[in-house]
Parts: structure tokens; C-alpha cells; sequence
């Protein structure tokens, strides 16, 4: 398994702005010494490489990836009442999403059967044209872009286990036959949408899974969602690539969100 990161995860820094805000390096180094007193569990440890602006605009657009640069050139500041960036953070989204991409490229290219992307700033709220909670690109989006259009893969199932839903991720695929977006996340969260009746549009009818979980639901109930609706789905659609936006805050433990999963239902 490949573990990819970058010590510019830990130089983009909100709470130099905002003190409190929960998007911290701290993640990213608990992550790390997590893995490194399990002795890494056999992973080949990578430095994740920068993405191009090419890259980037796979999915977005580039007034939007000019803003980011030119607001983190400036020395930052507030784009949303969650989101905030400073000097390194375009620097640390690029190898973010570069991570993804070269992840993708080794899983395609059969070098890896898996891998893990321990970067931030994350990025499954991020739009096409817009930054928003937490999120300033889209890594996983740009990564299942990446594989279809440079990679050649047919299809590619998006998994997101976030205790929120998804919303760029969804939004940038819903009118899309060829990437499958299943969500599971807590209802009535941040950002609002991810309503199990939005299922996409378009050429993309039927290709987006919203299955929005009650506050209070434990293993059991995240669970049997996967095994009774993603799972047969996921068989129907047979990808050839499977990308997880795997958020872990459904933990019980979780100050922003209100579910009841331990560190071992992940």
C-alpha cells in the first residue's frame, strides 16, 4: 500500500486566523504517529508531487484556482465563514491534489493495489468555481477526472463516508454516467444537501447515491447502508477504480458531528 503526504499539509494553518477552528497540522501529525508506532504497516511511505494548474483544471475553473494562488500570495485571509487560507496553503493544496493523482496513476498503472492520501487541505466540499468548508480543491474529483481523461479508465466509483455530504464532489458529477458518487453522512449537517432524492441528472440520472444517516447512528446502521444499498450498486456499475473520501468524523468522539462510529468501524 502507498501512504502519500507532504510536509506542506502541515504549514496550511487556519487557526492562524481563527484559533479555534478545527482543521489543524495536529491531524495530519497524529495521523503520522499513529502509522509510525504500528511500524507503518508494510505502507511505502511517498512525497505526494505538486499538481499542475493542467491538473487542476480537470475540474476547475481558472478564475477559481487564480484566486486561490493570488489570495495565498496576498498572505491569506477569510474566503467563508469556515474557510481560511494563508501564504502556504496553495502550495499545500497543489501537492494535495497532485498526491491524488499520483496515486491514481500507480494504482492504474497496476504498481499498487491500494493507497493513502494523508494530505490537506481536504476537499470534497470544494466546487467548481467556489472554496467552502475547509475545502479550497477538489482532490478526489480532480483524481477520478484525471483517470478518466489521462488514464483511460472507463469508470470510477466515488465513495464518501464523511459524517457531511459531499456536496462539490456531487455537484461536479451529477449530470456524469461514468463516475458513480455514493454518499453516506449524517442528515441535517453542514452543507445541507445530499437529500437521498438527489440521486443526479441528466445523463447522470441514477449514477449519485445519497443515503443520509440519522444523528445518534452507530456501526450497525453505516453498515448496513453499504450492504444493502452501495455495495449492489457499486456491483452493477462494476468501476474500474475505487476512490474513497473517507472523512473519519462520524467517530463518536467527533466535535462537529453527532454520530456513534469507533476508530474500528472504519
Amino acid at each position: 500500500m502507498l501512504y502519500f503526504h507532504h510536509p506542506s499539509s502541515l504549514e496550511h494553518d487556519p487557526a492562524a486566523f481563527a484559533p479555534e477552528h478545527p482543521d489543524a497540522p495536529a491531524r495530519i501529525e497524529a495521523i503520522d504517529a499513529s502509522m509510525d508506532a504500528a511500524g507503518w504497516l508494510g505502507c511505502e511511505r511517498l512525497q505526494a508531487p505538486a499538481a499542475s494548474v493542467n491538473e487542476l483544471e480537470l475540474v476547475h475553473t481558472s478564475s477559481h484556482i487564480r484566486m486561490i494562488r493570488e489570495l495565498c500570495a496576498a498572505g491569506g485571509g477569510q474566503i467563508d465563514p469556515d474557510t481560511y487560507v494563508g501564504e502556504p496553503s496553495y502550495r499545500a493544496a497543489l501537492h494535495a491534489a497532485g498526491g491524488a493523482c499520483e496515486m491514481v496513476r500507480s494504482l492504474v498503472s497496476g504498481e499498487a493495489n491500494a493507497g493513502f492520501c494523508a494530505v490537506r487541505p481536504s476537499g470534497h466540499h470544494a466546487e467548481r468555481d467556489r472554496a467552502m468548508g475547509f475545502c479550497l480543491f477538489d482532490n478526489v474529483a480532480i483524481a477520478a477526472e484525471f483517470a478518466i481523461r489521462e488514464l483511460g479508465v472507463d469508470r470510477v466509483l466515488i465513495l464518501d463516508w464523511d459524517v457531511h455530504h459531499g456536496n462539490g464532489t456531487a455537484e461536479i458529477f451529477r449530470r456524469r454516467a461514468d463516475v458513480l458518487v455514493a454518499s453516506i453522512h449524517q442528515a441535517g449537517l453542514f452543507p445541507g444537501t445530499g437529500a437521498v432524492s438527489d440521486v443526479g441528472s441528466g445523463a447522470g440520472l441514477g449514477y449519485t447515491i445519497n443515503a443520509p444517516v440519522p444523528a445518534g447512528s452507530g456501526e450497525e446502521v453505516w453498515l448496513s447502508v453499504l450492504e444493502y444499498v452501495i455495495v449492489p450498486a457499486a456491483l452493477e456499475f462494476a468501476p474500474q477504480l475505487v476512490l474513497i473520501s473517507a472523512g473519519f468524523d462520524a467517530h463518536r468522539d467527533d466535535p462537529l458531528g453527532g454520530c456513534l462510529l469507533e476508530a474500528s468501524s472504519f
